[in-house]
């Protein structure tokens, strides 16, 4: 059984190596499966929706100013504690390739030279809007890209609680 496997697993090196075990033996399933088909494609689908309307807004400006000039802090080290095995194979079946060693020692284990090197992130890190982006946005523009980001959320979520449950059943065999 999958479970106490993953929940006994805590460094990020790790969960990134039973990721890839659990990609390797069960890609072929996961990926063939018409769900994951179609929930994977509409994921997608969310996922360019809302990076293609923070760009629009000027969120991703906003947040490279504030890595680059400012220190950053939303992508700190430990971030990427918030990741399970789960989230991290889903970026894999994406097309993922994770990172073997942090870029940057005060950052996220996932924050690369381009952003975030993930597809498929926390939810903490898709929602999170930090004050100087509320500051930076009307209302209205908030409201919009928070339902937006909840989709893409909700979605992401029924993904992957329907490859948790697959993985559970092919690992029971």
């Amino acid at each position: 059984m999958i479970s106490p496997e993953i929940s006994e697993v805590h460094g990020i090196l790790e969960k990134i190596q039973l990721a890839k075990d659990l990609y390797s033996k069960f890609k072929l399933p996961l990926k063939s499966n018409p769900e994951v088909k179609i929930l994977f494609s509409e994921v997608e689908r969310l996922i360019a929706r809302s990076k293609r309307m923070m760009a629009e807004m000027g969120v991703n400006d906003l947040c490279r100013s504030c890595e680059e000039e400012e220190g950053g802090s939303c992508c700190g080290a430990g971030i990427e504690n918030r990741y399970d095995v789960v989230l991290l194979l889903l970026n894999l079946l994406a097309g993922v390739i994770l990172p073997i060693s942090r870029y940057d020692k005060n950052s996220c284990f996932f924050l690369g030279p381009e952003g975030c090197q993930l597809k498929i992130r926390h939810t903490l890190c898709v929602n999170f809007l930090c004050s100087k982006i509320e500051d930076n946005l009307s209302l209205d523009q908030l409201v919009w890209l928070q339902m937006v980001l909840g989709e893409e959320m909700e979605k992401s979520f029924v993904l992957y609680e329907t490859v948790k449950n697959l993985l559970l059943k092919l690992t029971e065999r």
